[in-house]
């Protein structure tokens, strides 16, 4: 069997595109394999850096809200005290005024006559 130079070309060059093809196909995969691997390290290196910022952050506003806490705590017990002090000032009062209402509602006096 005989082949022409025509036909030995075209197989030729559609076996070496084939194979470029293929190589550029293969290196282009790596390529991205190879940034995938980059990204992920990049990405866990943030991960851990933002972990590290978070983490302090937490600890400062747990800081400070355990201040505000401890300064709300004490400004109520101040106000609940003198709450306290003036209910009972004003019990005392109350008490004191009955007292008073019932002198002045008082049974009448048994030695006056009552006018007719």
């Amino acid at each position: 069997m005989f082949v022409s130079a025509e036909i030995l070309a075209i197989v030729l060059s559609a076996v070496g595109l084939l194979l470029a093809m293929g190589g550029t196909m293969f290196a282009g995969f790596a390529w991205c394999i190879r940034r995938s691997d980059a990204l992920r390290t990049d990405l866990v290196g943030v991960e851990t850096s933002l972990g590290a910022r978070v983490d302090g952050l937490e600890q400062r506003l747990t800081a400070r809200i355990d201040g505000v806490e401890e300064k709300l705590t004490a400004r109520i017990d101040g106000v609940e005290e003198k709450l306290t002090a003036r209910i009972d000032a004003v019990a005392a009062d109350v008490t004191e005024l009955k007292v008073a209402v019932a002198r002045l509602e008082g049974p009448q006096r048994h030695l006056i006559v009552a006018g007719r």
